[in-house]
Formats: C-alpha cells, structure tokens, sequence
C-alpha cells in the first residue's frame, strides 16, 4: 500500500480500508491506497494548520527557493512520474511526460511571483493630522486542493503552486482512481525540505472529500471536476463563507471558417479533441464548420482520425500511427458510449468509429469517433463528454456559428480558425467562454487566467490573477501623523 502525506509522515488510514487502483489498460490491479475518514483528514488540516505560521512568516525569497528545489525534484524523477502516470491514468508516454514537464513549469512561475506580491499606499484625508491608508496582503491558510483524474500532475500544480508561492499550506486529495502520482510527488516534497505539515496529501473518495470541504480550519477550496460536484462543494463550503474556486465541465466549441488554414485546422480539432482520450475540461468537443468548406474539411479530418491507434501508453505505435490510451475507468466508458447512441438513436451519423476496438481487448478502450449532425438536444450537444467522440455540424454563417457555440450550459473555452481580424473579434466578445484559442490548440498556460462563465465554473487559475484568490486584502488606516 502507498500511504498517506500527514504531517510529514506516511500514515495509513486509522480504520485501516483501502481503496484498490486499477490499471485502465490492463484491467488489472497497480496499488492500494488508504480510504481517509474524518479523523485521517482532520490530522492532515490540523497538521496544516500547525504549519502555517512557520510558512507564512517565512521569507518570500526563501519559500521560492524552495519551491524551486521541489521542481528540481520533480525534474530528476520525470520519468518515473510519467510512467507512474501512464500505469494508473491510461494516457501514453509521450503525453504523461509532457505532463511532467506543463507541472514544473507551472510551479516554477508561482516560485518566481512568491516575491513580487505587493500591496497598496494611498494619502487620506483626515482632520486629526496626515494620515495614509495600506492594503496588505495576507495568505488566508489553510486551503484544500481537490484533483480528478485526467490531468492528476497539471491540476495539483494549478493548486500547490500559487498556495504555497503566497504563504498558504495545502491539504491535497487526488481522485480515487489515479491517486499514485500525487503521492510519489507527496514523497518528493520530504526530499524537497519543505517543512512537516505545508503540504500533506489525503486518499479517499467523496465522503473523504465533503469532510475536507467541511474542516472548520479549511478556510480556501480550489476544485477541479464534475460540475454536479462543484455544485455540491458550493453547499458544503456557504456555511462558513469559505473562499472557493471552481474549474468545471466544458463543451468548448471549435468554429472553423472560410478562410482556415485547413491542414492546421484538422489537426489542431483532433489534438482538442482526443488528446489523453478525450479527456479534457478544455477539449474542443464540438465543431462548427462553414459550409463552404465542409466536405473538404470532414474528408481530411477523416484520414486523421484513421491515423490513431488505441493501445497501451507504453508502447509506441509504428508511424504514421498515433497513440490513444484507454478511458480512466469502466464506468466512464459507459457514460460516453450511450451519450453516443443518443446521438445515433437521435439522426446523427456515424462517420467513424463507435466502438470498443477488437485489439486490445482488455482495457476501457474506445475507438476515436466522428458522428455528423446529431440532434440539437442530443447529449453529445447538451452535455460534457468526457471520452473520444467528437460531433460535427455544418453552419451557413458566422451568425449561426456563434449562436451554437453559445447553445450550451458550459462556458470554459472556445476556439476560431480564421485570418479575418472581423470574425475574430465578433468571436472574442460574442462566445461565452472563459478563454478563446485563435488558430491555436486548446492547452491551458501558466501565464494566463482560466476558467469558465456559466455552468463551468467560478473563479480563475492560472496566471498572476491565481494568487489572489490565496491572499486576504486588509486595508490599514494610519493617521495623526
């Protein structure tokens, strides 16, 4: 069994369960964690709470070289991380290094802000002598960082980092599937000499969740994940007023017009679209394409889709194959499948794929699928999915395009392939997203805010806008001077 982070010490669970990981691509059993309950988790944010003043009181300067040192870390062990990635989450090689690699660099840029956190001097006026006010900043404490799956590496950095570049200690808890790569980072943070307690790292499920939500000592949440649950965080986390960030499901739309670079569009809609199997918050999940160039654009995009191969992520496919690694588990498999026969059983068509491929024949593989002009109220348009199925409409116009991208509940990102600086505008203002791509692949950057507008989400990570939702502004009035 791989334990726990508290305090500084692996620990088990006190009841002693354990929650049994799966290779997705195997089927077969990796590793055992502990399933934490209340008091596992309670000694994990007491131990947080402990540590915090240490942390915060220590200089800026100093907190960033040590999350330097930790990056350093994480680089010499790059590889086993990547691998540890690929056994436990189902994504290839290639991808779970550049996951690796998009984790280092984000925890290196909070390292570099730690010490350019500056505050506000403003005169005041007053009758009782000179006087200036000061807005200081103050981290807020203990916070919990809450991880899916899908990106387990790129989503606890999204956490730690500005956490612990602003003065915060973190309680982290990795979604029950892929919760190794978060504790073998758990072990780097001992090597790293951060002090006992800054990070500490819980396993479990969703009641091991509510119950960090709920820790009275738990004063900052940032989540990743399903929107039912965010929604289900935002109940628990109103009673006390607790600070909460909300990075949520999306159904991002790709528009590609006219005048695209049609080679580069194709193959920037099928990395958004099945780059690690689909599963992505920010995956380009459904694409509007002009009717001008439609049958062209299908037909190209076609011939790519042929091109990946599903198959473990440790092997690499003889090219001009692509790598596609399973989903991350059984039941999602079976969400995405029947959010496809909606579509089928609705009027869309099927142009590709569907279907478990008959090689391997173990493992939660799905072939890539392309289903043409599905119903407006299929799930495929209504709903996240979360796996390879990618849908694809005709559009006559800009207007039209516009209006079905905004055809949804989601608002996370969105993208343009065009050259006409009209249509990019219209499509900057207009599309209700949280971030806009133009003729450029959905990735999310350490340097930029993200995070969506209606159902996916509140709150941004990312960028030098991420620390603010770590800090406390208090404005100081000194007069009589």
């Amino acid at each position: 069994m791989v334990q726990m982070l508290i305090a500084g010490e692996r620990e088990a669970a006190r009841s002693g369960e354990e929650i049994e990981v799966i290779n997705p691509a195997t089927e077969e059993p990796l590793e055992s964690v502990p399933s934490a309950g209340r008091e596992d988790v309670d000694r994990a944010v007491q131990a947080a709470a402990r540590a915090f003043p240490e942390w915060r009181d220590t200089d800026a300067e100093e907190r960033a070289d040590k999350l330097r040192a930790f990056a350093d870390l994480v680089t010499d062990n790059a590889k086993e991380l990547g691998e540890t990635l690929t056994n436990e989450q189902g994504k290839p090689t290639m991808e779970a290094g550049g996951e690796v690699q998009h984790f280092v660099h984000g925890l290196r840029y909070y390292a570099d802000l730690a010490t350019k956190v500056r505050g506000v001097y403003q005169p005041l006026p007053s009758t009782l002598g000179r006087s200036y006010g000061m807005v200081v900043r103050r981290p807020v404490g203990v916070c919990a960082g809450i991880v899916p799956s899908n990106f387990p590496l790129t989503l606890t950095g999204t956490k730690l980092g500005p956490a612990l570049a602003a003065g915060n200690t973190i309680v982290l808890k990795p979604s029950e599937d892929t919760p190794l790569s978060m504790l073998r980072l758990a072990e780097l943070v001992a090597e790293a000499e951060l002090p006992p307690g800054v990070v500490n790292v819980v396993t479990g499920g969703a009641d091991t969740g509510e119950a960090l939500v709920t820790h009275p000592l738990v004063r900052r949440i940032a989540f990743t994940g399903s929107t039912a649950t965010g929604r289900r965080i935002m109940e628990l986390a109103a009673p006390e007023m607790k600070r909460v960030t909300l990075e949520l499901g999306g159904s991002d739309p790709v528009i590609v017009c006219p005048d695209a670079n049609l080679k580069g569009a194709v193959k920037t809609a099928l990395i958004a679209r099945f780059w690690n199997a689909g599963q992505g918050c920010l995956a380009g999940k459904r694409l509007f394409v002009f009717d001008d160039i439609y049958d062209d654009f299908v037909g190209a995009l076609l011939e790519g889709v042929e091109r990946y191969e599903p198959g473990v992520g440790w092997e690499k496919p003889e090219k001009p194959k692509i790598r596609i690694g399973p989903l991350t588990t059984a039941r999602q498999r079976e969400l995405v499948t029947d959010q496809l026969q909606d579509a089928l059983d609705g009027g869309g068509e099927l142009l590709y794929g569907g279907d478990p491929p008959d090689d391997p024949d173990t493992g939660f593989f799905l072939t890539p699928t392309v289903v043409q002009n599905p119903a407006r109220d299929a799930r495929v348009a209504t709903e996240e999915v979360f796996g390879p199925v990618l849908p694809i409409w005709r559009v006559a116009d800009l207007d039209e395009a516009i209006e079905r991208a905004n055809d949804t509940p989601y608002g996370l990102g969105s993208s343009v392939w065009t050259h006409d600086v009209r249509v990019i505008n219209r499509v900057a203002q207009e599309v209700d997203a949280g971030m806009t791509w133009v003729n450029q692949n959905h990735y999310g950057y350490d340097e930029l805010p993200f995070g969506g507008t209606k159902q996916s989400g509140y709150g941004k990570e990312h960028g030098i806008e991420a620390l603010d939702y770590y800090f406390e502004d208090k404005s100081v009035v000194v007069g009589g001077l």
